[in-house]
């Protein structure tokens, strides 16, 4: 079976594409699956590293304040999909899968038009604008959140959830183990504190700012600063016994979550689809920095079921010390939080989207 993945630009669109494309793998170890990408985006080295085959189109994202520049947005769209058009015919793939982000736009297109059927995975509670525009004549829409055909055909709508890495649901350690294996003590409460792997600016200057009450709790930190910002806050971990560590990556995230008594994170969809899969209770900081602000919807999502607590950006450096001590002096309620994140939660979701996959291939032969 020959299989066509398009769609990347950022950790939320890609780790998705590598999950279904190791599923696929793993059902039928002798198909072939070539991924389009987006020239110069991170998609292009991340997806060798995996082990697929990856071709880049030059499409880039339309400028909305600087419009003169979209004079060369059109011209590389355009090259985008005389390439797309090319690629499909080489190819010639059963099926057409589009995760979202540049590429996948021209490149899907390119496969309706010739009668190739394709499947969207759309990650967020917030649909993108590329997807809502390949929707029409899409075959599957498989996605992460009830409530989803205000953007969508109903009669299209799968509800899968979002994938995530295999090793975060594996790790059979305990609460006491994870944060030993860390160097933390087993017995004190941990905060986890995330903001992706460039680093979220306001999380961290939040973070600095609470540090001194996390710490007067009893409470230890894992804190990932993001590389951006690692040289402006190593210092705070010195002098502290252990109960600080500061870190620009975070290279084990299954043991820093099963360790974290409390995460405090953005709200990409796949820190979201991961919170709930796991159960863990979290301090949501959405970023104001996305297209459409469907991280501020992603978190809305969780906070009006109860499975998590939101603090809007612009709040967090005067809500979050309060709400990380209230938190941590309340263990019901981190519970209750977990329980409802859990309830949300929709495991296996890769396995679910290649049996729509393989249902639209055999459909269609």
């Amino acid at each position: 079976m020959k299989i066509l993945i398009s769609g990347g630009g950022t950790g939320g669109h890609i780790f998705p594409a590598l999950s279904i494309a190791n599923a696929l793998r793993r059902r039928m170890p002798d198909c072939e699956i070539l991924y389009v990408g987006a020239l110069g985006r991170m998609e292009m080295e991340r997806v060798p590293e995996a082990g697929y085959e990856i071709i880049g189109l030059p499409v880039a994202g339309f400028d909305r304040k600087r419009l003169w520049r979209n004079i060369g947005v059109l011209w590389k769209l355009r090259k985008s999909m005389v390439m797309a058009r090319k690629i499909i015919r080489d190819f010639q793939p059963e099926i057409a899968i589009g995760v979202g982000g540049y590429a996948s736009g021209p490149t899907l297109k390119a496969a309706q038009k010739a009668g190739i059927p394709t499947l969207i995975q759309e990650q967020n509670s917030y649909a993108g604008v590329t997807n809502k525009l390949l929707a029409e004549k899409a075959a599957a829409i498989c996605c992460a959140y009830e409530g989803m055909d205000r953007f969508f055909p109903s009669d299209r709508i799968v509800l899968t959830g979002n994938p995530v890495r295999a090793s975060l649901t594996q790790c059979d350690l305990t609460a006491e183990e994870a944060k030993a294996a860390l160097g933390f003590d087993p017995q004190k409460q941990l905060v986890l504190a995330v903001g992706g792997s460039l680093g979220a600016r306001t999380i961290n200057r939040a973070i600095a700012k609470s540090l001194p009450a996390i710490l007067a709790e009893g409470s230890q930190l894992m804190w990932q600063t993001g590389k951006l910002y690692i040289s402006e806050y190593e210092q705070l971990a010195k002098g502290r016994d252990g109960s600080v560590k500061i870190s620009p990556f975070i290279s084990d995230m299954a043991v820093a979550y099963r360790a974290a008594d409390l995460i405090v994170a953005r709200a990409g969809a796949c820190t979201i689809s991961e919170l709930t899969l796991l159960g863990k209770p979290s301090i949501l900081v959405p970023s104001p920095n996305v297209a459409e602000d469907h991280q501020r919807k992603n978190a809305e999502a969780l906070a009006k079921r109860g499975a998590a607590r939101m603090i809007l950006d612009a709040d967090a450096d005067t809500q979050l010390t309060d709400a990380i001590t209230d938190l941590l002096r309340d263990p019901q309620t981190r519970n209750e939080i977990a329980t409802e994140a859990a309830r949300m939660g929709l495991p296996d979701a890769d396995e679910k989207i290649v049996d729509k996959i393989l249902q639209l291939v055999t459909n269609g032969k």
